[in-house]
C-alpha cells in the first residue's frame, strides 16, 4: 500500500508540488554532502595550510569526480528503469531491477576501488600538480579510492529508494554521514595531526555510514523493493541491459566532465599555487549551486519516468517546465548572490589575498551567467526519464566537454590567463543550451520516445 500511495502521489499529483517535495530533501542531502566535503577544505585550509588545500581541492576533487560521478550516471539508469515499471504497476520486474541495480553496485565497487588506486599516482603527475601538492593529493586520493564501495552503495541504494519516491530517507543518511565527517575531521586532522590523510579517512568512514543505512532500510523494505541479501550480488541480465543502456551514456557524459575538468585543471596548475587554491575554493562555492541542479535534475526524471511509464505524457512535459522555472530562479539567486557576498565566503576558507583577489575575479567571470545552463538540465532530465540518453550525452559532450577542451588547447594558448580560462565555462554552457532548445522545438523528443518505447497515447 505504501508503494501504490506513492505511485499515485506522481502520477496524480499536483505536479509543481510533487517536484518539490521529491527534490527539497535531495537538495538538503546534497547542501549536507557538500557541507561535509567543505569542511574538509576549511579544516584542512585552517590546520594544515594552502598546500594542503590546494591537495584536497582543484587536483584531487577532478579524479574522484571522474569516477564516482561515472557510477553516479549509471544509477540514473537504475532510478529510470525502477520508476518505470513502478509506474507501469510491474512488482515482478521492479523487484528484479532493485536487486540488479544493488549487485551492479557492489561489483562495480571493488572494481573501481583497485582501478583508482592504480591510477592515482600516475594520473595527478599527469595533470602536472604542483611537486609540493603532490604527496598530499596523492595520499588523499588513494584513501579516499579505496573506499569507493561504500560511496557506490549509497548512490546505488538511494537510487532505489528515489525511483519509487522516497527522497527522504537518503537525505537522512546524508545529515548521519555529515556529522561522521565533521568529528572525523576534527578528531583526524586538528587532534591527530594527520592532515590529508585524516580528512581522506573521514570521508570513508562517513561513506560507510551511509551505505549501511541504505542497505538497512532496503533490507526491512516491503514488497517488490525489499533487498533480499542473499540475491544482492547476483544479475538479471535483461534488465541490466536496460540500466546499462540508459545509465553508461549519462555516466559517460559526467566522465567526459570530468577528462575536461582534467584537462583545465592541468592548464589551472600552470599558473601557481595561488590560482590553484582560488580555483579550488571556488569550485567549493560553486559546487553547492551544481549539486542543487544535479537534484533538480534527479526530481524531475524519476517524475517523468513515473508518469511515462504509466503513459501520462502531458504530465511529463508539465514537469519539465516546471524544473526549468525552478533551476532558473535558483541561477539567479546563487550566480549573484555568491558573486555580491564572494569575498566573505572565501575568508571562510583562507585569508590569502593573493587567493581572495583571483577567487574574486573568477567569480564575477562565472556565477552571473548560471542561468544560460537551465535549459540543459530541466530538457536533459526529462529527455532521460523517458529512457533516452544517448541525445543529452551527444549535446553535453559536443557542447560543453569538446568545447572547453577546444577552448583550452586552441583559445588559452593565445590569451593565456586564467581569466581567459573562467570565461570558457559560460560560452560552453550558452551553446549547449541552444542546441537542447532547438532539438526540444523541432526534434519532437516525447514522441520519439513514445514510440521508441513502443507507446501509443492513452
Amino acid at each position: 500500500m505504501i508503494q501504490k500511495a506513492h505511485s499515485r502521489d506522481m502520477i496524480e499529483g499536483v505536479i509543481w508540488k510533487q517536484i518539490l517535495k521529491f527534490f527539497f530533501p535531495i537538495m538538503l542531502g546534497t547542501v549536507f554532502q557538500q557541507l561535509y566535503n567543505t569542511v574538509d577544505a576549511i579544516v584542512v585550509g585552517r590546520y594544515a595550510g594552502k598546500v594542503a588545500l590546494a591537495a584536497v581541492g582543484g587536483p584531487t576533487s577532478y579524479l574522484v569526480n571522474l569516477l564516482v560521478n561515472f557510477f553516479v550516471g549509471i544509477t540514473s539508469g537504475a532510478t529510470v528503469v525502477i520508476a518505470q515499471f513502478f509506474g507501469m504497476e510491474d512488482p515482478e520486474r521492479t523487484e528484479k531491477a532493485v536487486h540488479t541495480s544493488m549487485a551492479l553496485s557492489l561489483w562495480a565497487g571493488l572494481a573501481f576501488s583497485v582501478l583508482g588506486v592504480l591510477i592515482a599516482g600516475p594520473a595527478l603527475r599527469a595533470m602536472n600538480t604542483p611537486l609540493e601538492v603532490l604527496p598530499h593529493a596523492t595520499a588523499y586520493l588513494q584513501i579516499f579510492y579505496g573506499g569507493l564501495l561504500f560511496s557506490f552503495v549509497y548512490n546505488m541504494g538511494s537510487s532505489v529508494l528515489r525511483a519509487k519516491g522516497d527522497s527522504k530517507r537518503p537525505f537522512y543518511l546524508l545529515v548521519a554521514a555529515t556529522c561522521t565527517n565533521i568529528i572525523g575531521d576534527v578528531v583526524l586532522v586538528i587532534y591527530c595531526g594527520m592532515g590529508v590523510a585524516g580528512a581522506a579517512w573521514a570521508t570513508i568512514v562517513s561513506q560507510l555510514v551511509s551505505a549501511a543505512g541504505v542497505v538497512w532500510f532496503l533490507v526491512r523494505e516491503s514488497g517488490e523493493f525489499r533487498l533480499d541479501l542473499s540475491r544482492a550480488w547476483k544479475f538479471d541480465w535483461l534488465i541490466l541491459q536496460n540500466v546499462v543502456r540508459i545509465g553508461v551514456p549519462s555516466g559517460i557524459q559526467s566522465a567526459l566532465f570530468s577528462v575536461s575538468n582534467i584537462v583545465i585543471q592541468s592548464a589551472i596548475n600552470s599558473f601557481g599555487v595561488d590560482t590553484v587554491a582560488a580555483f579550488a575554493t571556488y569550485g567549493k562555492i560553486d559546487h553547492l549551486f551544481w549539486m542543487i541542479l544535479t537534484a533538480l535534475g534527479v526530481s524531475v526524471s524519476t517524475v517523468v519516468g513515473q508518469n511515462f511509464g504509466a503513459r501520462k505524457y502531458d504530465r511529463v512535459m508539465r514537469a519539465v517546465y516546471v524544473t526549468m522555472g525552478y533551476a532558473f530562479a535558483a541561477s539567479l539567486l546563487f550566480g549573484f548572490g555568491q558573486a555580491v557576498f564572494i569575498e566573505p565566503l572565501f575568508r571562510i576558507f583562507t585569508d590569502d589575498a593573493a587567493v581572495i583577489s583571483i577567487g574574486a575575479e573568477i567569480t564575477w567571470i562565472m556565477s552571473p551567467l548560471y542561468f544560460v545552463y537551465v535549459p540543459i538540465v530541466a530538457l536533459a532530465g526529462g529527455m532521460r526519464g523517458c529512457g533516452d540518453s544517448i541525445v543529452p550525452t551527444a549535446a553535453t559532450a559536443t557542447g560543453i566537454c569538446g568545447l572547453r577542451l577546444t577552448w583550452v588547447w586552441f583559445v588559452l594558448p593565445f590569451f593565456h590567463s586564467f581569466r581567459t580560462l573562467a570565461i570558457g565555462y559560460p560560452v560552453s554552457w550558452g551553446l549547449t543550451s541552444v542546441f537542447f532548445l532547438i532539438y526540444h522545438w523541432k526534434g519532437r523528443w516525447l514522441e520519439r520516445s513514445i514510440v521508441r518505447a513502443g507507446h501509443r497515447p492513452a
